[in-house]
């Protein structure tokens, strides 16, 4: 891909639009951002970054999932105890990592639930990577994993990415 934006004579200030390529004849339109995977190039004459200024090898590919995961707070060891124990009303904890495709598929409904059961229901996310200790004190073996907490007990484990449907059945049982 280098090679071709190359040879077309992209010069290096210029956005790249779907007119760039003498394929296309359209108006110029801005290509959207993206977020979550992203392939960059780096070569001597062109390099393209990504926007959280990291910089990749040739032709890899980077996750950028955990950025987008953010909407809904994260949980660590550390705040484990204070956040999803000591809660007074029930708490939703997605078990995740950013490598995992289901897991990317599942935030944005996690991050819908969030919004609908706010002040009802509290929802974290817990990267596994990061904190395994509290993955491996719940057995977690698959993500990703959704489990209920109520009272400082855990009271209910979806596991895989579910449907919408399934998770509102789990934590209307709670609330």
């Amino acid at each position: 891909m280098a090679a071709l934006l190359h040879s077309l004579s992209v010069p290096r200030s210029s956005p790249i639009t779907a007119s760039s390529s003498p394929i296309h004849r359209r108006p110029a339109v801005r290509l959207p951002d993206a977020r979550g995977l992203k392939l960059t190039f780096t070569s001597p004459t062109l390099t393209l970054k990504t926007p959280s200024s990291r910089l990749a090898r040739a032709g890899r590919i980077v996750c950028e999932a955990q950025e987008t995961a953010l909407e809904v707070l994260a949980v660590t060891d550390t705040t484990w105890d204070s956040l999803v124990l000591g809660s007074e009303s029930a708490v939703l904890v997605e078990f995740w990592a950013p490598w995992c495709g289901p897991c990317r598929m599942i935030h944005p409904v996690i991050d819908a639930l969030a919004g609908e059961y706010a002040g009802k229901l509290k929802c974290y996310k817990l990267n596994t990577d990061e904190s395994p200790s509290i993955a491996t004190r719940y057995g977690i073996r698959s993500i990703p994993t959704v489990m209920i907490f109520k009272g400082g007990e855990k009271k209910d484990a979806i596991i895989g990415a579910v449907p919408k449907t399934t998770l509102i059945s789990s934590i209307e049982k709670f609330l």
